[in-house]
């Protein structure tokens, strides 16, 4: 059925049937076990880096969900100043993947990024199919999301070199979860084609 306000008033330009997403790595890692997720998250950070870029060229949008950390009159600029200006573990991490003027940003309360956000009417506004899901923690927040997107059917990306979790245990049993339950795909992202991935739609 069609909707009566087909851009959400021009603040969702852009019309993809793949959307990224990036999760809850706009963090300060000031927690305990943060220095120890941080360790594991820093090379993860890289290679979303580059599958960001490559994301880019192909016309895919950025979407950004991320954690409120309890603090519900914070919004994700506030959250990024604090760990970019203060003396913060996750500062190198949030350099590397800074959103960008045209990224689209969701804060999330919860685990899940469809619970009590407007991330599915954004997903819906895009013309989104397939989400490529990555993030930490692997276990938690990312397969949150993951069992969210799949009872909503998207089709679901999980590059396994681009989540990360507090062990190589619990991540490993969460992405062979997400692969056997989700259906999701969890090769490495230099093996992704995006354009075919679009093309498929």
């Amino acid at each position: 059925m069609p909707t009566q306000n087909h851009d959400l008033h021009g603040s969702a330009p852009d019309e993809s049937p793949v959307v990224m997403l990036i999760i809850d790595l706009i963090n300060d890692f000031m927690f305990d076990g943060g220095a120890e997720l941080y360790e594991r998250s820093l090379p993860v950070a890289r290679n979303i880096a580059a599958l960001r870029r490559r994301a880019k060229e192909a016309g895919i949008p950025i979407v950004y969900v991320n954690d409120n950390f309890g603090k519900w009159q914070s919004d994700l600029r506030s959250i990024i100043a604090h760990c970019l200006e203060d003396d913060v573990r996750g500062r190198p991490i949030v350099r590397l993947l800074q959103p960008e003027d045209d990224d689209y940003a969701i804060l999330k309360p919860k685990h899940s990024g469809f619970y009590a956000t407007t991330l599915e009417l954004l997903l819906k506004h895009l013309g989104a199919r397939t989400l490529i899901v990555c993030g930490i923690s692997t276990h938690i927040c990312v397969q949150f999301t993951a069992n969210d997107a799949y009872m909503r059917d998207f089709a679901l990306v999980i590059p396994a070199d681009c989540v990360a979790a507090d062990s190589d245990e619990d991540g490993g049993y969460a992405l062979r979860s997400m692969r056997d339950t989700l259906d999701a795909r969890i090769d490495p992202s230099p093996s992704l084609d995006l354009d075919r991935l679009k093309e498929a739609h």
